[in-house]
């Protein structure tokens, strides 16, 4: 089992890079797809995310909510790609469909707990993430309790993780471990 935590800003190159990071990998590919297909932009960015991986071998499992439910059925020794934690963590945080989050700290084990039996079912997992900690605002109730959430889960993640990696304007950071030497 080897987990890379891949995490960078909305439109940094995290997912390409990401994708790379498997195809150094022989054996069956699994592309986790966590989003919501909210509205056209939802659908656009759904979309953009599959032309983006054709021809790459992945296969495609769509998990919006208890991602570890998934871990049984992965094919043994597989590349498995989850994308991504913060749509996972909207996902779990705002189960019930409504405005007002349930519990961030519970939203967070169960979210933490799903990617943990997924990595322990994979033989290499890349967990993509978006870092939303930089710009020092404060959010309305929901947003903040999302925003604690993910950063339990990213911490999780990354404690989890052999490596971790942040892609700023598409080129990786390596701040954990040591990146491709290819």
């Amino acid at each position: 089992m080897t987990v890379t935590l891949v995490i960078g800003a909305a439109a940094s190159g995290k997912s390409a890079y990401a994708e790379s990071l498997c195809l150094g990998h022989d054996g069956p590919r699994v592309y986790l797809a966590t989003m919501e297909p909210f509205g056209e932009e939802g659908a656009r960015r759904i979309a953009r995310h599959r032309a983006l991986r054709e021809g790459k071998g992945f296969s495609t499992l769509e998990r919006t909510h208890d991602v570890g439910s998934a871990a049984p059925g992965l094919p043994r020794g597989c590349t498995l790609l989850l994308e991504d934690v913060g749509n996972l963590v909207a996902n779990e945080l705002f189960a019930e469909g409504g405005l007002s989050p349930r519990d961030p700290d519970a939203a967070a084990r169960e979210v933490l707990g799903g990617i943990e039996r997924l990595a322990q079912a994979a033989a290499y997992t890349v967990v993509v993430t978006v870092d939303v900690f930089a710009d020092g605002m404060r959010y309305d109730e929901g947003t903040e309790a999302w925003r604690r959430a993910l950063a339990r889960v990213n911490a999780g993640v990354a404690a989890l993780a052999d490596r971790a990696v942040e892609v700023v304007c598409g080129i990786p950071v390596w701040m954990k471990g040591e990146g491709p030497t290819r």
